[in-house]
């Protein structure tokens, strides 16, 4: 007799060697902690803080990642761009311009539940991209019944964007969740119409970092200004993200909360 709750696991920006270590090594553990059906991870910074490889991108597929989001790093390891066109479960923020490489929402289905994910990109203090307001509606209407859960991860800096972004789909998706800033935020929550929301999910990636990176180096940029060059810790790792739960008889979030696992690598 199938469950009556389907669960997601969603986790944050996977971040370098440390990160990519962390969910390949843990993520069984963790679907079994939360009995979850499906994994949703974004990986834009999983190759060393910048991007992502199809190397990666298959090391993650094969660790359990089933859809794997990312963001505006997306484009800096070209390798991946053929991989991207190949690959529609690796996707890429649908907003941007036409023509890129990849896609920008997909459809899968794991134990009979049809999963659609929509990536989008923000852009308060990000690129001038089209609109993720209209974008989020445009595919809506193509998924239209083609899905029983939905979720969207909204790359983007600004609070604001991201919280009145999950206002406007509200009731038209399962959950929204936010990436990029790679801190986790404590705003976990069912939104009135239903959807669950949290403006950033955190990051899977070094514990003793400035958002992922080097602090020593984090700490001369701020002091000295000089453009230097990121470069991601590698320590032990701490996993961040959400589990949302949806009733298989209505498809309605019962629940969402978010999570904080260590890691043991």
């Amino acid at each position: 007799m199938p469950a009556k709750s389907f669960t997601v696991l969603i986790l944050g920006d996977i971040i370098g060697r440390s990160g990519v270590r962390a969910v390949v090594s843990g993520l069984s553990s963790l679907v079994r902690k939360y009995n979850a059906d499906f994994v949703l991870a974004n990986g834009e910074n999983a190759a060393d803080g910048f991007g992502i490889t199809p190397d990666i991108a298959t090391q993650l597929f094969a660790s359990g990642v089933h859809v794997i989001s990312t963001g505006n790093h997306i484009w800096q390891q070209r390798e991946i761009y053929d991989y991207l066109d190949q690959n529609e479960a690796i996707l890429r923020p649908a907003n941007y311009p036409g023509g890129n490489p990849g896609h920008g929402h997909c459809v899968v289905e794991v134990r009979g539940v049809r999963v659609a994910v929509i990536n989008l990109q923000g852009r308060r203090r990000l690129f001038p991209l089209d609109c993720p307001f209209r974008k989020a509606k445009d595919i809506l209407r193509k998924i239209d019944s083609s899905a029983d859960v939905i979720l969207v991860d909204v790359h983007a800096e600004a609070t604001e964007e991201k919280e009145a972004l999950a206002f406007y789909l509200d009731g038209s998706i399962t959950a929204l969740v936010g990436t990029h800033t790679h801190i986790q935020t404590a705003d976990d929550r069912l939104l009135p119409g239903g959807s669950g929301y949290i403006t950033d999910l955190g990051a899977c990636g070094p514990a003793d970092s400035v958002i992922g990176f080097d602090p020593l180096i984090s700490v001369e940029r701020a002091r000295s200004q000089l453009p230097l060059r990121n470069e991601v810790s590698d320590n032990k790792s701490v996993m961040h993200g959400a589990v949302v739960s949806v009733d298989r008889d209505s498809w309605k979030t019962t629940s969402f909360a978010r999570f904080r696992e260590e890691s043991l690598v």
